[in-house]
């Protein structure tokens, strides 16, 4: 993540990461459990959970659907 970025943006990366902390949470789902059913890397979980990447849309897609959750919850 740039140094440079506006805290806005971190901000709203940090939210995202913290709604999809709960989200994975509510469904009793472990970082390494989840990173299994979307199909992508634990260490990816961990980075979009705490705040610390920019989230590819696909990432976010295949999270909300191992989720269950519509991926519009996810970005509100």
């Amino acid at each position: 993540m740039p140094a440079d970025q506006p805290e806005w943006i971190t901000s709203a990366q940090q939210a995202l990461g913290r709604r999809i902390r709960d989200a994975r949470v509510y469904a009793n789902l472990t970082q390494e459990q989840l990173a299994a059913r979307a199909e992508i890397d634990r260490s990816t979980i961990q980075r979009i959970e705490g705040g610390k990447t920019d989230a590819k849309f696909s990432h976010l897609l295949r999270v909300a659907d191992a989720l269950n959750v519509n991926v519009r919850d996810l970005l509100r």
